[in-house]
């Protein structure tokens, strides 16, 4: 197997170290960079640096003001070469509108295509549920179905595109944020052109591993997954569509003029952007775009498929694990969804963060109609598990556990986990007890050592919700 040099990049707190329950502190392993990525160095530093020039917005004649704005109206044309638009972009009306995640940006658009009721939006059984719900709430959804590796192709979307009433829009990911894997989105875009379908790109988790297909219409981002983790979100797309109509927000800042009784829009993108924006979230993301920018793809690309392969592979061939999504050797991003026989996914989770120091998802990954047919759920199963969880147990709910890699990931980090996983599904094979007991909530489902160790003391719990929703 090829080994890798040094990764592409390092992170802000790369060298952390934290206490694990045998009484040994040992160094962070981040392996959930599909929920959430550290930070460049540079951006810390454009932060830190742009922090004693902070102002408001478009609001004021002071020099700070106007620093702030030049900084903010930077960010947004650096967001707009980065979503595939040419120099020229604002010229042929295309816009990035700033917002906080790629959530708001969907929601957002789903509100300003002033879509009916009886209008269909197709999309997939594959998507995140940030480019499944805002679409239920607007319109008619048909869905383009998976086969059992989750995964579909271009012919599937055709015959979803083809069906009668044609769609209004497709909306799809670029990259699933559960198995890594990549679509045809070539061959599917000009399908759907082809037909006047526009293409609405959820380009969260394909944006830090992947360039932007300049063809999508719509594009949304986030620059938490950037390596920006107080960035803003990005939505980018024809003016147009933004030019009548209310805006998402009303407020400050999205208009011309204010009477009691009426009000004037002003026009996009500030009618988009109403109250103060987060110019230093702007000012952080615009800074994770240049450095990869100065990285570049083809060094982005041949790390990431290096990892994926080293990743997918030592997990299949780990006794009792079962590897989610397609074939071992389909181009992936670096992640990995995978079960272990006889261990919940939870249990599998909460011990490889107490006992390896390594953090990892599970859960459902904000994904569930994705899980239950990776999964192969019967309909039956789905029901039982909603009868449990609806009466506030969440003890059983399914899942999975997911490893995912950034820009800094090391050969040496996805063999920490892939060595993990090997120990616990051997000692579930031999009906081993892990070394320190494990309770479990019931209404949040995880599970949490017995242990008097340091940062993991029963008065050290954090409250909240279950890691495995979403």
């Amino acid at each position: 197997m090829t080994h890798l040099a040094e990764p592409p990049a390092r992170l802000v707190g790369e060298d952390l170290q934290v206490p694990c329950v045998d009484g040994v502190d040992r160094r962070y392993v981040n392996l959930d960079a599909a929920a959430s990525t550290g930070a460049f160095p540079v951006v810390m530093a454009a932060v830190e640096q742009f922090v004693p020039m902070y102002s408001s917005v478009h609001r004021g004649a002071g020099y700070k003001s106007r620093l702030a704005t030049a900084a903010y109206e930077s960010a947004r044309a650096t967001a707009l070469a980065f979503a595939g638009r040419g120099p020229d972009a604002t010229a042929a009306g295309d816009i990035a509108i700033l917002c906080r995640n790629t959530t708001e940006a969907l929601n957002h658009l789903a509100y300003r295509l002033r879509l009916d009721p009886d209008d269909v939006v197709l999309t997939t059984v594959v998507e995140h549920h940030a480019n499944l719900l805002p679409w239920g709430r607007m319109a008619c959804r048909r869905y383009v179905e998976c086969d059992e590796d989750g995964t579909f192709d271009t012919d599937d979307v055709v015959a979803g595109l083809d069906q009668a009433p044609r769609p209004r829009i497709l909306a799809l990911t670029g990259a699933s944020n559960v198995t890594g894997w990549l679509p045809p989105l070539t061959a599917i875009l000009e399908a759907a052109h082809e037909r006047g379908v526009p293409v609405v790109l959820d380009a969260a988790q394909l944006a830090p591993h992947r360039a932007i297909p300049g063809e999508a219409d719509y594009v949304a981002f986030s620059g938490h997954k950037l390596y920006a983790p107080f960035g803003s979100g990005v939505l980018v797309g024809p003016g147009t569509t933004f030019a009548e109509g209310d805006p998402f927000l009303a407020g400050g800042g999205a208009v011309d003029l204010v009477d009691l009784d009426e009000v004037w829009w002003t026009e996009p993108p500030d009618r988009e952007e109403a109250g103060s924006p987060n110019v230093m979230g702007a000012v952080a993301l615009e800074a994770a775009l240049a450095e990869l920018g100065r990285i570049g793809w083809t060094t982005i690309e041949a790390h990431e498929q290096a990892l994926a392969r080293r990743l997918r592979h030592g997990l299949a061939a780990v006794d009792g694990v079962r590897v989610l999504g397609p074939p071992l050797d389909t181009d992936t991003l670096a992640i990995a969804a995978f079960v272990v026989e006889g261990v919940d996914h939870a249990l599998v989770a909460a011990r490889l963060s107490a006992e390896w120091a390594i953090g990892v998802r599970h859960g459902c990954f904000c994904a569930h109609p994705y899980l239950i047919r990776l999964l192969g759920l019967s309909p039956a199963d789905v029901d039982a598990y909603r009868a449990q969880v609806m009466a506030g147990d969440h003890r059983t709910m399914p899942g999975a556990v997911r490893a995912s890699c950034g820009i800094s990931s090391t050969e040496a980090d996805v063999d920490a986990v892939v060595d993990a996983v090997a120990r616990i599904a051997a000692e579930a094979g031999k009906g081993q007890a892990p070394p320190v007991p494990y309770v479990q909530d019931i209404a949040t489902g995880d599970y949490w050592p017995v242990s008097d160790e340091p940062g993991w003391r029963g008065h050290e719990r954090e409250s909240g919700a279950s890691c495995a929703r979403g």
